[in-house]
């Protein structure tokens, strides 16, 4: 198998963010290019149709896609990440490749990258992507996937000649070992990392079914972490332009401003984003809408910072 069996986190290798809090640009930017999705995973908001009730399903507009990317170009030092994906299906949007252009040509983000349920890849939509200059995707396998799905995830890994980086992941909980035998080898080959994930119950507010409550996303122990490290070091941009303080907010209630009105800039040092990052250093996550019963701090959090809240506290007055 030429895959490495390894999580989508990178927990080795990682910034220490106690030492480098506070920073002046966010290291990762989930933006949302489509809120609508094809698939129907109960376990997922979007795809359970839950999210519906709290939003319209949208396609990001372009013209305030680019005012974003221009925002976002404005901050003091390059963004490392941005990740074309938070709440619905990303490869929906025919704009899609265009987004991914735009932003590579600037030359101001590390990494773009994107997730995807893998059904609407085809050669030419490869092609698109791969010319455009994705630098990685995360490719999220359904449980039940034909040989004309793997084919089109191979046709992908082809021609990407290590351009781009193929992530291929899949949720394990139900599968038999026969299955996850043969999902190992159907895609091990075709990819350049995978790993059998567990479901968590990551999203606030939303029932996702029989979660692992024994291990975590990637088969970690489970932890208790008061802090969310994530607002210190990341932000998510909805497809209306709202900005969300969690990649996990799928509700859209934890909203700090709208980019159609405001610029990024102004949102990451503003005195709303600032209250929820001392409430979570002061101990008090269980305040906060969303935050309080929040899964992904005990089953997915790659940074744990609880130690060094009051000195992070002295460094941010």
């Amino acid at each position: 198998m030429k895959a490495e069996i390894k999580p989508r986190i990178n927990f080795e290798g990682r910034t220490r963010l106690e030492t480098v809090i506070p920073l002046s640009t966010p290291y990762l930017i989930f933006l949302d290019p489509s809120d609508v999705c094809n698939a129907s995973c109960g376990w997922c908001p979007t795809g359970s149709g839950e999210a519906l009730k709290h939003k319209k399903p949208q396609f990001m507009d372009f013209d305030l896609y680019q005012k974003i990317i221009d925002d976002l170009c404005a901050m003091p030092e390059p963004i490392k990440t941005l990740r074309l994906y938070k709440d619905g299906e990303p490869l929906l949007n025919p704009r899609l490749p265009d987004m991914i252009r735009d932003a590579k040509e600037t030359g101001r983000f590390g990494q773009v990258d994107t997730t995807t349920n893998g059904s609407l890849l085809r050669p030419t939509l490869n092609i698109q992507l791969i010319a455009a200059g994705l630098d990685k995707i995360f490719v999220s396998v359904p449980q039940q996937y034909t040989p004309a799905y793997v084919k089109n995830v191979k046709h992908f890994y082809d021609i990407s000649r290590g351009s781009c980086e193929v992530y291929v992941k899949i949720i394990g909980d139900t599968m038999t070992e026969h299955e996850k035998t043969k999902f190992m080898s159907d895609f091990g080959d075709i990819s350049d990392r995978i790993f059998i994930e567990n479901i968590a119950p990551c999203w606030p507010e939303f029932e996702a079914g029989d979660v692992n409550l024994g291990e975590g996303i990637y088969g970690q122990p489970i932890t208790s972490i008061k802090v969310c490290p994530y607002p210190f070091y990341s932000l998510s941009i909805n497809s209306d332009g709202s900005v969300s303080v969690c990649f996990l907010d799928w509700a859209h209630r934890l909203i700090l401003g709208n980019l159609s009105e405001q610029s990024f800039e102004s949102i990451w040092n503003g005195e709303k984003l600032k209250l929820v990052r001392l409430l979570h250093l002061h101990g008090q996550r269980a305040e906060m809408v969303i935050c309080a019963k929040c899964g992904q701090l005990t089953h997915g959090a790659p940074d744990n910072i609880d130690a060094y809240a009051e000195e992070i506290i002295a460094r941010m007055k």
